[in-house]
């Protein structure tokens, strides 16, 4: 390893991205650490603790800490780190446009802590010519670094199963940072795909975007067949029953999270705003709570109503609710509704209610996200479900 004591640094590496990668790593047998400055993030972390739910993660973290896993808040483990694998936010700002400066802001405040020869690998999908950017920002250093882009690209929840079947897509600015990535990255995936590096960050945004565009497409049709009194289910079925073609049709349901949305608009943005399927896509699927809404609001008294949002988070199984759409929902229904109760035992918050109380107490009931455990409630036959995805088979509840 020459000068370098650990393999590898995940910097920022203890969130949804960063963490699973580095429990990969370790497992894979490498010298890992983590660079993270959230204190309390990483206090959990050493004591063996995930900050969010990770399927397999807490039992491969307890026996990698302190053994092939270091974690602090600590600068000098990128110093003595070979690869370094950024994990930043890549936000829009109020305009929608994607936020370099803050990126170029971190790397201006890595800088004095980088070294001769290391592999600077950026994790988190960019807008296209970021990786340029910053290879160009580098150079300045003065140092010999190579710099890389191998984005993520496992489901939140399931990341360390899909690490060993899913193909890395490795690119770099020169071949020495191909190689390097490339030798790091063989640790964990079963094979490897080397582009440049626009190819790399237009493969990453353009599936983003894709599947935000696919779920728009089904949240459209759901909207149509509501307003003209169809169930949209009873027409799904229909479409994809034994009908390959149709296979690739995504149910309806809120479609937001930290990912989709930002990255749609990422691509926009650095795209002349020449992106009408992407701009359509954010109308239809940020619309769809309100929708909801004004569906319930003319069919029921719902300031005589007291409404139950079933799942917070922004998908199944999950616990994060950055950007869910249930809170756009709640927000639409408490300006309506006598009163909006909410549960997700997922999600510590101490408005939210147990789940046995919002079923037994509301009047009106939204699957917000179809978390497994609501297959199981029996609200009273007079209390009608609204379910976007027809989760517990009975279809949306809208028409």
């Amino acid at each position: 390893m020459g000068p370098f004591r650990y393999d590898v640094c995940v910097v920022g590496g203890c969130g949804h991205v960063g963490l699973p990668l580095a429990l990969a790593f370790a497992r894979a047998g490498l010298a890992v650490s983590v660079h993270d400055i959230d204190d309390r993030a990483v206090a959990l972390v050493r004591s063996g603790r995930m900050p969010f739910l990770e399927r397999g993660a807490e039992p491969i973290l307890r026996e990698a800490i302190g053994r092939d896993l270091e974690v602090a808040n600590d600068p000098g483990l990128v110093t003595r780190s070979r690869h370094l694998v950024v994990i930043i936010g890549t936000p829009v700002d109020e305009h929608l446009n994607p936020k370099f400066h803050a990126m170029r802001r971190f790397f201006l405040d890595l800088r004095p802590h980088l070294a001769d020869g290391q592999c600077v690998i950026l994790r988190s999908t960019v807008a296209p010519g970021t990786t340029e950017k910053v290879h160009a920002l580098l150079a300045k250093t003065g140092l010999d670094l190579h710099v890389a882009f191998c984005p993520e690209r496992v489901a939140e929840g399931y990341a360390l199963e899909e690490f060993a079947t899913l193909p890395q897509i490795v690119s770099g600015c020169t071949e020495r940072a191909v190689a390097m990535a490339s030798e790091l990255f063989a640790k964990v995936a079963p094979s490897l795909i080397r582009t440049s590096p626009l190819e790399a960050e237009l493969t990453k945004i353009f599936t983003n975007v894709w599947r935000y565009i696919q779920f728009a497409t089904a949240n459209q049709f759901l909207m149509i067949a509501a307003d003209r009194g169809v169930d949209f289910y009873r027409v799904f079925d229909a479409m994809t029953r034994d009908y390959p073609r149709m296979a690739g049709l995504p149910k309806g349901g809120f479609a937001a999270g930290p990912c989709l949305f930002k990255d749609t608009m990422q691509l926009a943005a650095s795209s002349d705003n020449n992106l009408l399927l992407g701009h359509a896509a954010m109308l239809i699927n940020e619309g769809l709570p309100s929708f909801v809404a004004r569906r319930l609001k003319d069919r029921y008294p719902l300031d005589r109503m007291r409404v139950g949002i079933l799942g917070m988070a922004f998908k199944a199984e999950s616990d994060d609710h950055r950007e869910s759409l249930s809170y756009k929902l709640r927000k639409v229904l408490e300006a309506e509704a006598a009163e909006v109760l909410c549960t997700d035992a997922y999600i510590d918050d101490p408005t939210f209610r147990p789940l046995a109380e919002v079923v037994g107490r509301s009047d009106l009931l939204i699957v917000g996200a179809p978390h497994r455990e609501y297959r199981s409630i029996e609200p009273p036959a007079s209390t009608p479900v609204i379910d976007l995805w027809n989760f517990l088979g009975r279809g949306t509840g809208l028409a």
